[in-house]
């Protein structure tokens, strides 16, 4: 015979699974920001092109922003493949310094 599913605890396990990838897709929104310089924005300001951004229809500018988003990573994955000590990356996000490879100086 079959052993009955505890359909409780597999809610349970689903609801807790969501949570953990919503606070991962927020941990990730969070560094994006911070990795891009986009943290010294003023909050309006973030707010406003992310807003222009969302409601942007011209696809030849939209396909220029993922191809510098696209840049933007691939920086970034050579930076880390980079012999640099997180200790110096850590202080430099201490000190408010934009990572090396990062958005903030590289325009």
């Amino acid at each position: 015979m079959r052993k009955p599913r505890d359909f409780d605890s597999e809610l349970k396990a689903l609801d807790s699974k969501v949570r953990k990838l919503k606070q991962a897709k927020l941990q990730q929104l969070r560094e994006l920001v911070v990795a891009t310089g986009a943290d010294a924005l003023p909050v309006e300001q973030l707010a406003g092109a992310l807003l222009a951004a969302v409601g942007a229809s011209d696809m030849v500018t939209r396909e220029d922003w993922r191809q510098r988003g696209a840049a933007f990573f691939q920086r970034q994955g050579k930076a880390r493949g980079r012999a640099r000590p997180r200790a110096a990356s850590a202080a430099a996000a201490d000190r408010g310094a934009a990572p090396i490879g990062s958005a903030a100086g590289a325009e």
